[in-house]
Order: structure tokens, then sequence, then C-alpha cells
């Protein structure tokens, strides 16, 4: 299957991030390329593009895409989590802009043997780097009852966390819950019908927590934050999209962070942590009316940008 992914808020990211034509620019979450290929089209034959992602056919897809652009391309299968380790390798300390499109792509939900999809009967995977040893299938039938209602509460925010894990853990001592289209039917049964006829999708909510636990999304955004600000030059720009509550807020906080640069308990009458601010002009973006009908997907995206000082 094609690696097929349509790029959120495509020109609002890429004209916020890209500055300078002969610049240096980091895309954390290549997918596709698709932010990839039109900053490529914004350089100069000075410019350069890093492109960093853990997904194999991401990496394939892209390396095919950017084949022919005019500017230095530099392709790296890692997660961004390791941003200083990919820069240092590089040999690059400083960088112009960075981009990232946090979340699951359009492929990765459109292929029904990555196992993320509710949409799509496939073996319960989830991995977005499929070298990854944990999958949804090891967290389903694993996990105990108290840790699974908590982490689809918690990354899930799904009202009905604990009854979900009973009727999971009721299911698995029949035998292994080893696809999507089982884990779909349990948590269907496991939600009271009235509750199923408002809101999206029985088993999104349940989805999304596993997926998040599966690859550690949430637990490495701050500090990748800290990183990819800490690499950025004076004027540089970071940008990053996120699609739902819980990315956002974590991305929100760390920019405010980085923007006050005391963190310092307000009780002290002097700061001791001794931190400055590192970033200004904080900006929202959210797509327009005709990306929304274009593309439906998009309806939950947000994307902060903030510049370095």
């Amino acid at each position: 299957m094609e690696f097929v992914h349509k790029s959120v808020l495509l020109e609002e990211s890429v004209q916020w991030v890209v500055t300078d034509p002969k610049g240096i620019y980091v895309d954390c979450t290549l997918g596709g390329a698709g932010h990839s290929r039109r900053i490529t089209q914004l350089l100069d034959p000075e410019g350069m593009l890093i492109g960093i992602d853990q997904d194999e056919d991401a990496i394939c897809a892209a390396t095919e895409r950017l084949k022919d652009a005019k500017c230095q391309v530099k392709v790296v299968h890692n997660n961004f989590r390791n941003l200083e380790a990919v820069l240092q390798e590089l040999g690059i300390d400083q960088v112009d802009g960075i981009l990232f499109d946090l979340g699951v792509s359009s492929y990765q939900l459109d292929t029904p043997q990555r196992g993320f999809s509710y949409m799509h009967d496939g073996p319960l995977d989830m991995r977005m780097d499929q070298e990854a040893t944990l999958t949804a299938a090891d967290v389903v039938n694993k996990y105990k009852e108290d840790d699974l209602a908590s982490l689809i509460y918690k990354y899930g925010e799904e009202r009905w966390s604990k009854r979900i894990a009973q009727f999971i853990v009721a299911a698995r001592k029949e035998h292994p819950v080893t696809t999507t289209g089982e884990l779909v039917h349990i948590i269907k049964a496991a939600i009271p019908k009235g509750a199923r006829l408002d809101g999206p999708h029985p088993a999104k909510r349940t989805f999304q927590a596993i997926r998040i636990e599966v690859n550690d999304e949430l637990k490495i955004l701050d500090a990748a934050m800290e990183t990819a600000v800490h690499h950025l030059k004076s004027g540089g720009r970071i940008g990053v999209i996120t699609f739902h509550s819980l990315e956002d807020r974590i991305i929100k906080r760390a920019f405010k962070r980085l923007q006050r640069g005391c963190i310092c308990p307000p009780e002290l009458p002097v700061c001791v942590c001794g931190r400055k601010p590192e970033l200004k002009k904080l900006k929202k973006f959210t797509p327009s009316a005709a990306e929304l009908e274009e593309n439906p997907r998009a309806r939950s995206a947000r994307l902060r940008g903030a510049i370095k000082i």
C-alpha cells in the first residue's frame, strides 16, 4: 500500500517555520514527507532539510519523494526523542527551524495490518516503530486490570475505562485478544447502549490510549521540546501540530515554561534556578474552513508556534 497522508496545516506550518532559504530545518515527524517536501521547495541548494521518523514505511516513502529536492536532504530512521543524538551525528549544533506533526498518520490508520484503526480489522499492533517490542496485544493481554483502566482513563479520557478494562480481562481469560475487531467488539459490549449513541466511535478513546501507551507518545514530549528549543538559533522558529487535548496541553505548558524562564516556586523571594526565557511570540493556528471541508481529519488539529529569543 502506498504511503498516503494528507498533511494538515501545511502552508501555515511551513510558512511559520521557514524563514531563511539557506537555513537548516528539521522535520521531526517526517511521515510521507508532505511538510518536508513543501519545506524543500522553499530552500536554496545551500539549505538543508533533516527528516526524522521511526516508521520504516515512512522512511522509504519519504526518501523516494524527496529524491529530487534541490536542497540538501538527510533522512534519518530514529525517534525524535533522540534529536540531540541525530544532530550530533550530523555535526550540527543549531538549526533555523523545527517542525513536529504529532499523532498517527493517515497511512498508519488506513493500513489494517498496522493495527491502529478501529474501523479496519487487523492484528493488535499499533507500533509506529516496527522494531519496538511492546505491541497493543501485549498491553491488552498482559496489563493488570487496574493498570488498563488507568491508562484508558488517563490517555483516552474515557469515562467507561474501568468497565472496559473489566470486559477486556474477562474476554482474555477465554482466549487472548489478538485483533482490532475483537477489541472493538469488547469495547462496544462494555459501554452501555445509551452512551454509545452520542459522540465519536465508542472505541476511539480506548484505541487512542493504547496507541499512546505502546509508542510512549506523551512522556517524551516535554524533553523533546526542551531539546528542540535548545538547538534553535536565535530567531529560529518551532512549530508543533497536535491532534488531541492531551498533546496540546503538554506543548502549551512547555512553551509557556520556556517563555517564562524561571521555574522557582512562587513563594521564593528571588530566583535561584537561574533559567532565562528562551521563547517569545507564542502563536496558535487552526485549520481553515476550506481545509476542514477537504480533510475532516484535520478538525481537531492545532499548530502552536514560537520564536527562539
